[in-house]
């Protein structure tokens, strides 16, 4: 009798465990497989995510050619999704963080920032239909940075910032309807998404028309408009990945701002803000990867000056290797280093 009780036993606890095994093996098949192109409906935690790091590093001494004497650089990247499947219920979590620094010799190896970015996004869906891709959907998204950024061309670079944690913070938070195919497609619209900008009066005040889009001696802006935002990725190979995403927003309430009595930024709802980023991945061997990435940015609050000045009055021309792009933000990133997927 004893014997049999042990023996029950043991096969209980191989049973649990080869249960929860089967278990483990299923919420894998559903983070690699099926959920890149199905709506499932069992209850569970998923997760996907990716941290790329590189470094490049130089050094010459007596080198006819010319050069950098010295350099280094360290750039990071960080794509997490965080998606909870209950039924007809449907909780995601997207964000994406970039940050990157550059050490020269001719600088005596004062960090200059190359790249940094925090990007938030959570939505919570409930499908339409019991089997649909439809689902109604409420957005909250917030865009920021890490550390300060400086205007490198000026004399006394160091002595003002140009931006910092939290200003400019845009929060945007929009009810709409989503189309979602697994996490491989998704396709959001909201025709009323409310948007508010923050920053410090530390920028406000530097120029007669503001910061950001906030008025001179503000710190708050608020819109109200259409919002789409559209996210794609593809597993294309084994070890090629591509992720892309467009947001587009129509500010309703925009309009031409004045400073006692003088026009000092034209606008209006057809000045439409986009942001399109893309992110392409080479994986070789098992922890590295070569990722390439374009991100460009237009927005009417954010205007293009050709000439700056100086810091001394005088007003000099913009240092740029490329030209001709007027209004656009685009930061262009290549890094190949060390690679995890988990």
């Amino acid at each position: 009798m004893k014997r049999i009780f042990t023996t029950l036993l043991l096969l209980s606890v191989w049973g649990a465990a080869f249960a929860q095994k089967e278990v483990k093996e299923y919420e894998k098949l559903l983070n690699k497989k099926v959920i890149a192109s199905t709506n499932i409906d069992t209850v569970a935690w998923l997760y996907d995510g990716n941290f790329h790091l590189g470094i490049n590093q130089a050094l010459l001494h007596n080198w006819q050619a010319g050069g950098e004497l010295a350099s280094f650089t360290a750039s990071s990247l960080f794509y997490g999704t965080l998606t909870r499947y209950n039924g007809r219920h449907l909780w995601t979590n997207n964000l994406d963080m970039a940050y990157g620094l550059l050490y020269t010799f001719s600088n005596d190896f004062v960090p200059r920032k190359i790249d940094d970015r925090i990007d938030l996004t959570s939505k919570y869906g409930y499908r339409l239909t019991d089997s649909g891709n439809l689902f109604f959907t409420t957005l909250f998204n917030a865009r920021t940075q890490f550390t300060k950024a400086y205007n490198y061309d000026l004399t006394g670079w160091d002595t003002f910032s140009t931006s910092r944690f939290l200003s400019p913070l845009y929060a945007t938070l929009a009810p709409g309807i989503e189309y979602r195919r697994g996490e491989e497609i998704s396709i959001f619209f909201s025709p009323l998404a409310s948007r508010l900008t923050y920053v410090d009066k530390y920028y406000t005040t530097k120029l007669p028309e503001g910061a950001f889009g906030v008025a001179f001696d503000k710190t708050i802006r608020f819109e109200l408009g259409a919002y789409l935002t559209a996210r794609y990725k593809k597993q294309i190979t084994e070890n090629i990945a591509y992720q892309t995403r467009l947001d587009l927003y129509s500010n309703y309430l925009a309009k031409d701002q004045e400073l006692n009595g003088i026009v000092v930024k034209e606008d209006n709802p057809g000045n439409i803000d986009v942001m399109w980023d893309n992110q392409l991945s080479f994986k070789f061997y098992k922890y590295f990867s070569f990722n390439i990435g374009v991100l460009a940015i237009y927005d009417n609050d954010v205007p293009y000056y050709r000439f700056v000045d100086d810091g001394t009055g005088n007003m000099i021309e913009k240092r740029e290797p490329v030209k001709g792009l007027g209004w656009w933000q685009i930061k262009q990133m290549m890094s190949l280093g060390f690679n995890y997927k988990f």
